[in-house]
């Protein structure tokens, strides 16, 4: 479960406060979609719930634990083992090929040959099965978008973390990733939280919180 207590989170000097004291609570296995006119504070707070950024003030407890109050060490084995992060843009490795960055994490923890059939099956789920061994300068943006979420997929993280992950396809293969994330979702209760500003996809999840100006309001 992850329970956020009075996030706040400024920027700058003088501060600029972009999420207003925000409390919410995610529970196991639940789809979550972050939503929200640009710049309502969608991305600043799916950063603080991947424990990527810290908030200003107030605590983020996933598991019950104070995400604040633990060492570095613990912090990238949680990320390591049990998070996928899918990202607006794409953050591949330029040297390897589409295949070797879809398995860099299984790579890290070891298990890069066991989980090479894996790899290729969401390759081809995603419809760039003929990719696996191009290297990123030679996909389009789409394609390369496509790999980054085999990569978050390949070791069925507990959480997957996703921010505008369709921001760069067209509708049909939009549509595949969604279902994707759908499925991932139901069949191995991967809780998700998904930033986006598609109302259609964010009535794909279970449920929506919904910003203005760094509040969680009802959507009007």
């Amino acid at each position: 479960m992850i329970v956020g207590e009075q996030i706040i989170k400024e920027f700058g000097n003088p501060p600029q406060r972009i999420l207003h004291g925000l409390d919410f609570t995610i529970s196991d296995g639940e789809f979550v979609s972050i939503s929200g006119r640009s710049g309502s504070g969608k991305s600043t707070l799916l950063y603080i719930i991947s424990t990527l950024d810290l908030p200003t003030s107030g605590r983020l407890l996933i598991d019950g634990r104070d995400m604040n109050g633990i060492s570095q060490d613990e912090l990238h084995s949680f990320r390591n083992h049990q998070v996928g992060f899918i990202f607006q843009f794409h953050y591949l490795l330029p040297e390897l090929s589409s295949v070797e960055n879809v398995l860099l994490p299984a790579r890290n923890l070891g298990l890069q040959t066991k989980m090479l059939p894996k790899a290729l099956e969401l390759l081809e789920r995603l419809n760039i099965l003929y990719t696996a061994d191009k290297y990123p300068g030679q996909m389009s943006g789409g394609e390369q978008q496509r790999v980054a979420i085999a990569r978050a997929l390949i070791m069925e993280p507990r959480y997957i973390f996703a921010d505008e992950p369709t921001g760069n396809l067209d509708t049909h293969n939009a549509q595949i990733v969604m279902e994707i994330l759908k499925e991932t979702n139901q069949k191995h209760s991967t809780t998700i939280c998904l930033v986006t500003h598609e109302p259609d996809y964010s009535a794909m999840a279970d449920r929506e919180i919904y910003l203005v100006d760094g509040r969680i309001s009802a959507r009007e």
